[in-house]
Order: C-alpha cells, then structure tokens, then sequence
C-alpha cells in the first residue's frame, strides 16, 4: 500500500513528529510504501487565495498552486494525518491543507442539480488520524462532543472517498502524561498499524 503521511505540527521535536517517525517505520517494515508530507517543514500556505475562492466552482477547478501535493494524495491508497488538537480543532495548516487540496474536481465533484458532493478520492482505502489533545477525554468526547473525530469520519472522509477505513487514535491529557504513558501510546500506534 502507499501511503501519504501527513504531518502538521511546526516543532521537529514534538510528540506529533515522533508519532509520524513511528507510523512511517511501521509502515515500511510492513512492506509500504511512505511519503511523508511534512506541512512545516515543506513550507505549505495553508491560506486559499482569492483567485482560488472566486473560482471555486469553475470546471476545471484550476488547482495548479497546490498540484504537486495533489498528485500525492492522488497517488495513496492510504492517507494518515498527524497532529495535535488545538482548540478542540485542527491546526491551521492542516485546515488549509484540507481546503486548498482537498478540492472540487479532486476530493469531490459538485453534482450538477447543487447541493450534494460525490466522493472523488476513490484511490484512498485507508483515512487514519493519528493525534494529541491537551484535555481530558471526557472534556473530548462527553463535554465537547468529539468534533474533530466528526468532522474527519462523517465529513471529510465520508464526502471525499468511498468505502473508506476510518480510525483515529488519540493520547487525551498530552501536557500531564508521563514518558512511560507517551512510550506506551507508541507501543499502541505501532500495533494498531502492524495490522494495516
């Protein structure tokens, strides 16, 4: 399988990265193939032009500032985000990279009558969410309804791909868990992801 690795977090020695370090390594003693899109270090603007917005519905949707990263996800059967969850949200960089790339004529079509979208990610199986938070869970899921788990499973993934395999796997209290429990949250990524 080939997977695009997407990483969105800017310190090279976060959490997040030594996430991504693990999933990549996993992957490629499994037989995978890895291209890993680090956001930061690649320089990615996550911010939709003017020209991009005004055209948005245009057919062709010129994509052509953002073609290259197009061509990757185009080219995965598999796609794994890593971040941190910042504000019960996604990083700004990976919102922009959602918006500026995940676009019409790419992740889906606008039906012609309006309205609904079609999937058009028909080449990705796998949608992983690999991510970090600095609240308890139950503030997550119980206070504020798990919003980044839906806006990936029900929105992004549901919309953008068909028969897509969902899972997200999060560390909840990332500021207060020990070097034992973040070592033991590794252990548990690079299990669930031996079974891809």
């Amino acid at each position: 399988m080939r997977v695009l690795l997407v990483l969105a977090h800017p310190l090279a020695n976060s959490f997040a990265a030594s996430i991504a370090a693990k999933a990549r390594t996993t992957l490629e003693k499994n037989g995978h193939s890895v291209d890993l899109l680090d956001l930061y270090k690649e320089g990615f603007d996550p911010c939709l032009s003017e020209r991009e917005r005004r055209g948005y519905f245009d057919v062709p949707y010129d994509t052509t500032a953002v073609g290259s990263i197009i061509a990757r996800l185009q080219a995965a059967d598999g796609l794994i985000l890593v971040f941190p969850q910042w504000w019960f949200n996604f990083p700004a960089i990976l919102k922009g990279f959602f918006d500026r790339v995940f676009a019409p004529g790419v992740a889906f079509d606008h039906e012609q009558s309006g309205g609904r979208i079609l999937p058009r990610l028909t080449n990705i199986k796998l949608f992983w969410a690999l991510t970090t938070t600095g609240s308890p869970w139950w503030i997550v899921k119980l206070y504020m309804g798990n919003p980044v788990r839906r806006l990936l499973r029900r929105g992004i993934a549901a919309f953008c791909a068909k028969d897509v395999q969902f899972r997200m796997i999060t560390l909840h209290d990332m500021d207060r868990v020990t070097v034992k429990q973040r070592e033991a949250h590794l252990a548990k990524i690079e299990k669930a992801i031996a079974r891809i």
